[in-house]
């Protein structure tokens, strides 16, 4: 061994002991819950060396506790968890490629850049109106964030690691979804979220179901597809070669056991938005699922059959079928609530149909450019009916949101990105790969649950834009190998 190799590995058991002393002394001088947080920290630390896929993961499960620590935390966090774990993650991408002597940015085109720079022109044209001009470049940048985010995982999911970024959603998810199990059984005492008097709605670390329901339903098609695309793997592989992959048989399993897991979110969030946006999503899959016209039209008579029975048999609580009846009779009945007798029964509709007259008032006074992105409530009390005197932050209806704060402008522009961003993910079910065609009807699945759920309510909170914005990067990744595979003939 030569005198060069020598001296880096006694560095190294230098090292290494030094770390090993140091913790010995922290576990026999400090309370054990510090040392499981250091501990905890340094082993994020010496993962995000190897690779920063690691902290992006982090990044994705702790966002979603900003609700949660500013309601519960002892003392003010004065940062936002999920911008402290972004500006994390920016930092330890940026160290991974410099200490390899790679280009910071390998900038790679994709035509989401062009549809969300779009959006972000358009939006950007109501800082004219904007009331507050802090509150509308917050909720310019969650959008432009959206790009950053596209761009790192083009340059991080190369080969096949963007397999990580699904894993990373979906056990976002999955904690989440097992905190809100815990609400459901009593563990919030949220007398107001009670079901039938034995249960209680769960809103996971959301502070509200809806918006916790969301999250639920924004990646369950994900998972759903991940589940069939490696069950599918297992068995093309056992044909060929009469062996079973542990690594495609654990994430399988891991992916049945997620979909599950947060099914059961949607369930217990007890809303109806999450509800009919994942019916919505699930006619989308099984659109998309063949690839030929007539099987889609059997798997989509099928589900359909398949609900109206459970539906119309008794096979659901009637508390539940009562709960799918009175959102269609509700929410599609828009009408004018300022002359409403308002209930205990009905005040959540209410509430909500009176937000909605409150954001098309605002249009109404500001159609083109809108009030600002963000400024929803700071206009509000000029806006609002005579009986509804707190603003919830947004319409409750994101459309309506966009409409009010971005006029019909932004709304145009919003409208154009999601469009083209359904267009893209058709083109890349074209993919060779079949878990990654399966993996981009799930992003299909998606993307219509979005536009489903924002009928009645923004998702676009909580930090839930760098889930988002990852599954647009992810979408960018499989378009541009479906593009390269079908322009190379192969």
């Amino acid at each position: 061994m030569i005198p060069s190799q020598v001296a880096n590995r006694t560095a190294a058991h230098g090292f290494w002991v030094l770390i090993a002393s140091l913790l010995g002394y922290l576990i026999a001088t400090q309370p054990v819950n510090n040392v499981i947080e250091l501990l905890a920290v340094l082993v994020l630390v010496l993962l995000a060396i190897i690779t920063p896929l690691t902290p992006l993961v982090a990044l994705l499960i702790l966002a979603p506790l900003r609700t949660l620590i500013a309601t519960e935390a002892p003392s003010q966090f004065p940062f936002d968890i999920g911008q402290v774990g972004f500006a994390g993650f920016l930092l330890s991408y940026a160290l991974f490629r410099a200490v390899r002597q790679q280009q910071i940015v390998n900038f790679t085109w994709t035509p989401l850049y062009l549809l969300l720079g779009i959006f972000l022109v358009l939006s950007g044209l109501s800082a004219f109106n904007a009331t507050s001009l802090t509150a509308w470049l917050n909720e310019w940048l969650k959008w432009a964030q959206m790009v950053v985010l596209i761009g790192l995982v083009m340059n991080l999911a190369d080969a096949g690691k963007w397999q990580w970024l699904i894993f990373g959603l979906i056990a976002a998810g999955l904690a989440n979804a097992l905190i809100g199990g815990y609400e459901f059984l009593g563990g919030s005492g949220a007398l107001h979220l009670a079901i039938n008097d034995r249960f209680f709605r769960a809103f996971g670390t959301f502070g509200q179901p809806n918006p916790f329901g969301g999250f639920m339903g924004l990646l369950l098609p994900l998972a759903l597809m991940a589940t069939l695309g490696y069950g599918l793997r297992l068995w093309r592989q056992w044909q060929e070669n009469r062996r079973i992959d542990r690594v495609s048989c654990f994430a399988m399993l891991f992916y049945l056991v997620a979909s599950i897991i947060l099914l059961v979110g949607i369930a217990v969030s007890w809303s109806r938005g999450a509800w009919l946006g994942f019916i919505a999503s699930l006619a989308v899959l099984a659109l998309a699922l063949p690839r030929k016209a007539s099987q889609s039209a059997v798997l989509i008579v099928l589900l359909a059959t398949f609900l109206t029975v459970v539906l119309s048999t008794g096979l659901l609580p009637q508390s539940v079928i009562n709960r799918v009846n009175s959102a269609t009779e509700e929410y599609f009945t828009f009408t004018d609530v300022r002359g409403v007798n308002i209930t205990s029964d009905n005040y959540p509709v209410v509430e909500r149909l009176a937000h909605w007259q409150a954001a098309l008032a605002i249009a109404s006074s500001h159609p083109w450019l809108g009030v600002g992105l963000g400024n929803y409530e700071a206009v509000y009390p000029d806006y609002r009916l005579i009986n509804w005197h707190f603003p919830l932050g947004h319409a409750h209806n994101y459309y309506l949101n966009i409409l009010a704060e971005a006029g019909i402008i932004g709304l145009l522009g919003y409208g154009k990105l999601w469009l083209g961003t359904l267009w893209l993910t058709w083109r890349a079910r074209q993919h060779p790969d079949p878990l990654a065609r399966l993996v981009a009807i799930g992003l299909l699945g998606s993307w219509i649950y979005l536009s489903v759920h924002s009928l009645f309510d923004n998702l676009y909170v909580n930090n839930l834009f760098v889930h988002i914005g990852l599954m647009l990067g992810l979408l960018a990744v499989l378009y541009n190998q479906t593009w390269k595979h079908h322009k190379v003939g192969i």
